[in-house]
């Protein structure tokens, strides 16, 4: 659905974006993340077609980003929600939506029943009539997320889409945005925001000016720490340490009456280590996968990298 072949933008002697490289797949949820200033955003004007490329090229459906006879087809398919917003502050909220569904030639009731339906599932219907100009910062990202989605896009660009909402809002949005991924919508999602990452993407890449690494959160997160089960005893004793010394598993670490264990085939190495624990008098309270947050393995790569 989208590829990208060793894209690179300059502006003047400032390399935005580095010659970067990937696919994402129909209906796959991909997370751009990276610090400030990496080239996310850069990547998405011009996968976007709002800013032409300096190097390499892009597919969006087919269609490429650096022909002028593409461009059209790719904006047509493809809702945006930017990282600013950009209404129309002088028009209501419904007007704005209006004049966007106009724009891509949407039938009348089609656009009504558009309108009216994305409006009320970010909560502001009651307020469709008040002038743009009067929203605050939360309500324009809301009515923004209406407009990207107001002409039924096959692909969906969001530069951090829930940046400027609270708790209840941001909620909202990350629920909708799995209903979508259940209708097969394809969405590429710049954000800081980890945890929105880890419900919602099944593929991440990690940027910083360079692509520097492309994967599902499973492999991001095994190839940084591991595979680790961690066992729970009422209390580590010597016997329990000498049984399982003699086994000699692999890494094997204590930390309080906490076991953990690097392992290379849980399913088999997981009852031979339970066995051994019980055999020895130990009294275990519970077995785990050790799961480290999206965010805490993000971090720990990129000190591996510096």
């Amino acid at each position: 659905m989208i590829e990208v072949e060793n894209l690179s933008k300059k502006f003047d002697n400032m390399t935005a974006v580095d010659n970067i490289s990937f696919n994402i797949e129909e209906g796959e949820v991909f997370g751009f993340v990276g610090p400030n200033g990496a080239g996310k955003t850069t990547t998405i004007r011009m996968l976007t077609c709002l800013i032409s490329s300096t190097s390499g090229t892009a597919k969006i459906a087919g269609y490429d980003i650096n022909k002028k006879s593409d461009t059209l087809k790719i904006r047509k398919m493809i809702g945006l929600i930017p990282d600013n917003v950009g209404l129309y502050n002088e028009l209501s909220a419904y007007k704005n939506l209006d004049f966007c569904g106009k724009l891509y030639g949407m039938e009348n009731s089609k656009r009504e029943e558009n309108i009216k339906y994305f409006l009320k599932m970010l909560g502001i219907w009651d307020k469709k009539d008040i002038i743009v100009g009067k929203f605050s910062k939360g309500m324009k990202q809301k009515l923004a997320i209406a407009r990207a989605l107001i002409h039924d896009p096959e692909i969906l660009f969001l530069d951090e889409p829930t940046a400027n909402l609270d708790p209840s809002s941001s909620k909202t949005v990350r629920n909708f945005l799995i209903d979508l991924k259940q209708e097969n919508k394809t969405i590429f999602i710049n954000t800081h925001n980890f945890a929105e990452v880890q419900q919602i993407c099944d593929k991440i890449g990690i940027m910083n000016t360079k692509l520097l690494r492309v994967s599902t959160q499973k492999d991001f997160k095994e190839s940084i720490w591991g595979i680790k089960t961690i066992v729970q005893l009422d209390k580590v004793t010597d016997s329990v340490l000498n049984a399982l010394n003699n086994v000699s598993f692999k890494n094997m670490s204590v930390s309080g009456d906490k076991l953990i264990f690097d392992l290379n085939d849980p399913q088999k190495e997981n009852p031979a280590i339970i066995n051994t624990i019980v055999n020895a008098g130990g009294r275990i309270l519970y077995v785990t996968k050790l799961d480290p947050s999206l965010e805490d393995t993000y971090l720990k790569f990129l000190r591996e990298e510096n």
